[in-house]
């Protein structure tokens, strides 16, 4: 169903990175399954996939509180340290059907863009091409918050760098504490099933299959 008012102003979109533009969450799941493994916690790789967005160090700290662990400051900082260098060892760039050339079309359109992930920085400047990383307005990553996803902060920073609206921007997400993060900044929230199916995204203003689909949602509801 269109949005009410529809064909409203768009000036920004602002794209999660991990299964939106990239194919790259089967690699965080391998990776922090096999740290937590070490540590003697077996994961469903949904407990890992539900957490994307969320600041690595945070995750660290409810995941050993949920098993009933004991986790002092310094080992959850080292466990991140481990999980990022084997990241970054087995990762491969594998882009989400479509997500470049939607990303490529809009920037020739001079809408602003903008992207808000719980990557660390060092991190995405590895897993983004340079040429891609330019076509964005604003990078918000995990190192540039105090409160990660689901905290509605990576998306308000993302809103005040870009200087638009609420009205005039929306967010394209994968995940719940994504879409938890941006509806509570007071975005629109497209959420692409690319990782989780339906019933994790509901939370979402609208529910697409692809790119495709996220071309009808502009096109229903936003003049250019």
């Amino acid at each position: 169903m269109p949005l009410h008012p529809p064909q409203k102003l768009l000036k920004a979109i602002i794209f999660d990175m991990d299964g939106v533009i990239t194919m790259t969450m089967p690699y965080h799941v391998r990776a922090w399954s096999h740290i937590f493994a070490g540590e003697g916690i077996r994961l469903d790789p949904y407990e890992i996939y539900a957490r994307e967005g969320q600041r690595g160090i945070v995750g660290i700290v409810e995941i050993f509180a949920q098993y009933g662990k004991p986790l002092s400051p310094a080992q959850a900082k080292k466990l991140l340290v481990q999980k990022e260098m084997l990241f970054k060892q087995i990762v491969r760039t594998r882009f989400v059907p479509g997500a470049r050339v939607f990303i490529k079309k809009y920037h020739k359109k001079f809408i602003k863009l903008a992207v808000v992930t719980g990557t660390s920085r060092h991190e995405l400047e590895q897993i983004l091409p340079s040429e891609l990383i330019q076509k964005f307005d604003v990078i918000i990553t995990g190192n540039d918050v105090k409160k990660g996803k689901p905290h509605p902060e990576p998306y308000q920073k993302a809103l005040q760098a870009l200087k638009v609206k609420k009205a005039e921007a929306f967010v394209i997400e994968n995940a719940p504490y994504g879409i938890t993060s941006a509806i509570k900044a007071g975005l629109v929230c497209a959420a692409l099933e690319t990782s989780l199916p339906k019933a994790f995204l509901k939370e979402a203003t609208k529910i697409v299959v692809d790119y495709r689909g996220l071309e009808k949602f502009i096109e229903q509801n936003y003049s250019l």
